[in-house]
């Protein structure tokens, strides 16, 4: 079953009008997005001025030297925090204004998130942490969902493991699967291979790519890594809180050899 279709299969009420609107519109839209921290003199301004759109069924890898606005691009796009001023939009849906309560519900339904910390719930069985966004917005796994997910990401045969029992690059395939689990319009991972070996790392970069190649995923990935930029269709960069240019099509190579103009890799 395609992504599209799980979601449509375990829809909440309150998102379906949105969800029919986002099928048309790009996953991600930032309009002139300033972020300022700070009053009085010495305000700083994490993102200045930003404009891109992100489309549907992509992965995007965003990247900049530190301090240049990747971390607060991540939480504005994903609804985790909120401009200054200009507009976010999601699948069509405008963010801008919203209340915390109708974020909370938006992000539970359209939005995945995987990190650096694999976040999982150490008391609970890897079946457990997977259904738990679904638990949580008081809906309940489809007949052989769960099922379908642990062999997307491999984990057949590890439901009932608990993290400590699983290894890093197991524990963020859970991490993974608990993102997507609710069909997300959007998945977004900041530093996902960042605690892992470069083996493991390749392992978790390629079942993302697949998830864009094969389910129409969109994925957009805060990295500093080259080599994790290099699975992506398109990278973006980001210095001093400005877009700073793109590369499509990258290699490891290219987006080093871009990196080092930005002063951020040598």
């Amino acid at each position: 079953m395609s992504n599209q279709l799980r979601a449509a299969a375990y829809e909440h009420p309150s998102t379906t009008g949105e969800r029919a609107h986002a099928d048309s519109a790009p996953a991600v839209r930032l309009t002139s997005v300033t972020r300022t921290y700070g009053r009085g003199t010495n305000p700083v301004r994490a993102l200045d001025d930003v404009s891109l759109t992100i489309p549907r069924g992509s992965f995007t890898a965003v990247m900049g030297p530190s301090g240049s606005g990747k971390s607060t691009f991540l939480h504005c796009a994903a609804g985790l925090d909120s401009p200054t001023s200009g507009r976010v939009e999601l699948g069509g849906t405008d963010l801008t204004g919203m209340n915390e309560t109708r974020l909370t519900e938006l992000r539970r339904a359209r939005i995945g998130f995987v990190f650096q910390a694999f976040n999982l719930v150490g008391a609970l069985t890897v079946r457990q942490n997977i259904e738990l966004p679904l638990r949580l917005a008081g809906r309940r796994p489809g007949r052989g969902q769960l099922e379908a997910m642990l062999g997307r990401v491999g984990l057949e045969g590890r439901e009932r493991h608990r993290p400590a029992q699983l290894s890093g690059g197991q524990q963020q395939r859970v991490a993974i699967a608990r993102a997507l689990i609710a069909g997300p319009d959007v998945l977004f991972g900041d530093e996902p291979t960042g605690a892992l070996d470069t083996v493991t790392a390749r392992q978790i970069l390629g079942l993302l790519r697949s998830c864009v190649d094969e389910t129409g995923q969109t994925v957009v990935m805060v990295t500093h890594d080259p080599l994790a930029a290099s699975y992506a269709d398109t990278v973006l960069y980001l210095a001093d809180g400005r877009l700073a240019g793109r590369t499509d099509a990258p290699t490891a190579e290219l987006v080093a050899e871009r990196m080092t103009h930005l002063g951020a890799w040598s």
